[in-house]
């Protein structure tokens, strides 16, 4: 598939990779000409290559009830349930496999997570042995500006890394902190403690092989209270401020602007994303599904 020009790949259904000016980001493809609820397998096989090979796709003007997003998701996997949220909701509407991202209050109530602020660098639900390998966002209700999401792609900053850089990385392993969610709540039953090393989590190669492109990738999770095995905490936070630095520059990142109807699914192992904080006087509600990975293993 071509990663310049658009590439028609089922009936009407065309590839459109992102174009930008040099020193571009070189990940991210459009769907353009396509209903999720009713495509068939040989088209959900092709979406399924762009995916790997663009890492984020974009599909715009979907009408998805959460049936359909369900069924659509369940094509790469089996479903993770929904993790808790800071108010200790889970389900949404019944469907445990629907998590609700929104800063809405109803009767008092929070109908989702992560509010309205910035919500950091993140991957998601890396904390856990075997995170989702894919994650989908689906938008209901978008704000009149600001709650954007960006992408980075985690191979070109791997693959861009200083060659000083990338033998240090090479065989370390990264404490995944399990304490807060991406919005800096938090997670329901957790302590918080100032020492990374005692907070609950779990440890993931630093640089893994991504198991169906083969490539190389960083794994970094999130920034905060992470730590690298074997070092002490100086020693830890240098080189790791020194790489988060590295990967977040504007060459690697994508921004998203989002439409109602926008579904966006990313390859949870070989990007990081985060989200631009808006009004706390507006609305937005997403609906995410994740899919379940396995452990990344070491480069």
């Amino acid at each position: 598939m071509s990663s310049n020009t658009a590439q028609l790949i089922e009936g009407s259904m065309k590839v459109m990779p992102r174009r930008g000016a040099p020193g571009a980001p070189r990940f991210g493809a459009e769907i353009i000409g396509v209903d999720l609820r009713t495509i068939d397998d040989t088209a959900f096989a092709d979406i399924h290559r762009a995916w790997i090979e663009h890492q984020v796709l974009l599909f715009r003007a979907q009408s998805l009830n959460d049936q359909d997003l369900i069924a659509f998701s369940r094509r790469f996997g089996d479903l993770d349930h929904a993790p808790i949220q800071e108010n200790g909701q889970r389900i949404a509407n019944g469907l445990p496999e629907i998590y609700v991202v929104s800063n809405v209050i109803e009767n008092g109530v929070e109908i989702g997570s992560l509010g309205y602020g910035e919500a950091v660098w993140h991957t998601d639900m890396s904390y856990l042995r075997a995170p989702p390998k894919a994650s989908m966002l689906y938008a209901l209700e978008i704000p009149p500006s600001g709650g954007d999401t960006s992408f980075v792609d985690m191979y070109a900053a791997f693959e861009d890394l200083p060659s000083s850089l990338q033998r240090r990385a090479l065989g370390l392993l990264v404490k995944h902190d399990g304490t807060y969610n991406s919005g800096g709540y938090v997670r329901q039953g957790v302590t918080p403690t100032d020492d990374p090393r005692d907070a609950p989590g779990t440890m993931h190669p630093l640089v893994c092989t991504h198991p169906e492109s083969g490539r190389r990738m960083l794994y970094l999770g999130r920034r905060r209270m992470a730590w690298l095995e074997g070092f002490n905490l100086t020693e830890s936070d240098a080189l790791l401020d020194e790489i988060w630095t590295f990967t977040t520059q504007p060459q690697f990142i994508w921004t998203h602007q989002w439409r109602v109807g926008d579904l966006v699914l990313w390859d949870n192992r070989c990007t990081m994303h985060r989200r631009d904080p808006f009004d706390a006087s507006t609305r937005r509600i997403m609906h995410r599904t994740q899919v379940k990975g396995s452990a990344p293993p070491m480069a």
